[in-house]
């Protein structure tokens, strides 16, 4: 099977640009069912969906955003796409069948997606993962085990005759024509080709033993390619390259991500600037008010704004108008706004919203701002690299508490410091926040996901300024990261986003969930309970 190459910054961390309550949810379901909408060579005549029962599916698939995000995939459309809340509306009326089932699996991974679907009396199947923050890896295609992230165009070759030949031929096309080539199954043979555009039709008529053809489109922004190679994957490494007191974490995360993407330090900026641009107009369009009729937490930022204005909130400086952005950017997810899972949907303003009040508050330039988020974007693919974002797998340290580790590093860089400083700064912030749960208030994103955001803000300030202040973090990075991956996997499936412990079981969650529901029980509500 293909191995995963390294986090892109854009890939992993700063992004998908979406819609939903969910990156784990409603992004990484889009690329899900854009994927199964390929690999049945178009629009499907009907579709089965299946979760486990002991997954975090099966009771938040509804809720979270899961079913909207797989309905507009396999409509085509993109995670942002202003169609996306009433894309069931949409599957129903293009004539697409659809059946939901949950059933005990035994899946190993919480966010396991099992598709099967029919187009033109053909039957296909696909399973993947929703692996953090929009991240996917599809495990199986109609029964035989691959491995693909979605960061190439694939094409899919049913091959019955040995497959040698055929590879063969393949990995002789010219170079760069191919990056990849990876033999599946046993006979009969899957052979999965990877590369920049997919195979054309005179390479594919001389090839010997194919009996069927499929195209599967890349979902990632920046995609991967033949000898790949980045600088770093962990920060040791980085510290081991060179003296990180030196020089700032930009410099760093500017040589990962232009050596990952194979792009220039001025392309790098460019998305760096459009992303910023996006929570700009998020946080704009949040303080001017937004509405939302599923939804539990009224419109609050305005009111935050009018107590700051007026002097009566208690003094917090640069703290006070994080909470604000934090806010105005948590409301506009909640209303299926646009905003960037920064590193996913949870904690969609814990970083971009520290990041732009304190660039604002210490009047930084909009290359300094730009390069402060690089700087965060790169402790986020340390955490991709050693553990994970996705609350399923590890609670909501996983999110905000990464959140916050990135804040903190930009902070640092716009306050001046060197890359230690900033490797300080995310390793108290992170230590902070070890253990802390996913427990969703009636099975939605919104709290105590607000509260944590903003407390990912405090926690980012005060771990800035104790680092600046040269206080010791005493445990490396790498080391914080290994102990945050290793609690992940010793924390209650119930802690971890299945809305099956902690606030999420309180009874007036229960109670707001049932109203949410149309007013019945929350227990009997088909897929909200």
């Amino acid at each position: 099977m293909a191995a995963q190459l390294p986090p892109s910054i854009f890939n992993d961390v700063i992004g998908p640009v979406m819609r939903g309550p969910s990156s784990s949810h409603s992004a990484a379901s889009v690329r899900i069912g854009r994927l199964v909408r390929d690999l049945c060579g178009g629009q499907p005549d009907s579709v089965l969906i299946e979760f486990d029962t002991e997954g975090s599916l099966a009771t938040t698939h509804d809720s979270q955003g899961s079913d909207i995000g797989l309905f507009s995939g396999l409509l085509g459309w993109e995670a942002d796409d202003e169609r996306l809340p009433r894309s069931r509306e949409h599957l129903d009326g293009a004539g697409i069948q659809l059946e939901m089932r949950i059933l005990e699996l035994h899946d190993p991974h919480p966010n396991t997606y099992r598709m099967t679907v029919e187009r033109g009396g053909e039957t296909h199947r696909l399973v993947g993962l929703s692996t953090g923050g929009g991240m996917i890896e599809v495990i199986e295609i109609d029964g035989v085990s691959v491995s693909l992230f979605g960061d190439f165009e694939a094409t899919l070759l049913d091959v019955s005759s040995e497959p040698e030949d055929c590879r063969q031929a393949i990995e002789g096309q010219p170079e760069g024509a191919v990056d990849r080539v990876t033999v599946a199954g046993d006979g009969p043979w899957l052979l999965i080709v990877e590369g920049q555009a997919h195979l054309g039709g005179d390479v594919l008529a001389a090839l010997p033993g194919v009996d069927r053809v499929r195209f599967l489109g890349s979902v990632l922004p920046v995609r991967s390619r033949r000898g790949l190679a980045v600088p770093f994957l962990h920060a040791g490494e980085m510290v081991a390259a060179a003296d990180p007191s030196a020089r700032r974490l930009s410099d760093f995360a500017m040589e990962y991500e232009t050596a990952r993407g194979g792009i220039g330090a001025d392309e790098v900026m460019g998305v760096m600037r459009r992303l910023l641009g996006i929570v700009r107009a998020g946080v704009k369009e949040g303080l001017a008010g937004t509405e939302y009729k599923d939804r539990i937490l009224p419109r609050q930022s305005h009111r935050f704004q009018e107590r700051m204005d007026a002097g009566s909130l208690i003094e917090g400086g640069v703290l006070n108008k994080a909470i604000l952005y934090v806010t105005a950017l948590m409301e506009v997810k909640s209303s299926m706004g646009v905003f960037i899972a920064a590193p996913t949907a949870g904690s969609c303003g814990t970083f971009p919203g520290t990041c732009l009040a304190a660039a604002e508050a210490c009047g930084a330039t909009e290359e300094e701002t730009l390069r402060a988020m690089l700087a965060g974007g790169l402790i986020g693919v340390f955490v991709a690299t050693r553990s994970s974002f996705a609350a399923e797998v590890g609670g909501c340290q996983a999110e905000t508490g990464a959140g916050a580790a990135m804040a903190a590093a930009a902070l640092v860089e716009l306050a001046g410091g060197g890359a230690d400083l900033a490797l300080s700064a995310a390793s108290h912030a992170l230590q902070n926040v070890l253990g802390l749960v996913c427990d969703p208030v009636a099975n939605r994103v919104e709290a105590p996901c607000l509260g944590r955001n903003i407390a990912g803000a405090a926690n980012a300030i005060a771990s800035a300024n104790i680092s600046l202040a040269g206080y010791d973090h005493l445990i490396p990075l790498d080391e914080v990261l290994d102990a945050h991956r290793e609690i992940s996997e010793n924390m209650a499936r119930e802690l971890r986003c299945t809305a099956l412990g902690g606030l999420s079981v309180t009874p007036t969650s229960k109670a707001i969930e049932a109203r949410l529901c149309g007013g019945g029980d929350a227990a009997g509500c088909g897929s909200c309970g």
